[in-house]
């Protein structure tokens, strides 16, 4: 999925890690996260995700 890292980065400032995809999502969304987010957000595998850099990791895939 094609999300703008910047964006990603900002839809997740807040976020306490390590974090659950469910934490991830719901702070994206508080954060007022763009619908390209919130969807490959929803794609995440459910795990445990230990640094933002480990979301876009899973993200770019």
């Amino acid at each position: 999925m094609n999300v703008n890292p910047i964006e990603m980065q900002k839809s997740l400032s807040g976020v306490n890690y390590p974090a659950s995809k469910k934490e991830i999502l719901e702070k994206a969304e508080k954060n007022g996260a763009g619908p390209e987010i919130k969807e490959a957000l929803k794609a995440l595998p459910e795990k445990e995700y230990d640094t933002p850099a480990a979301v876009n990791k899973e993200v770019g895939k």
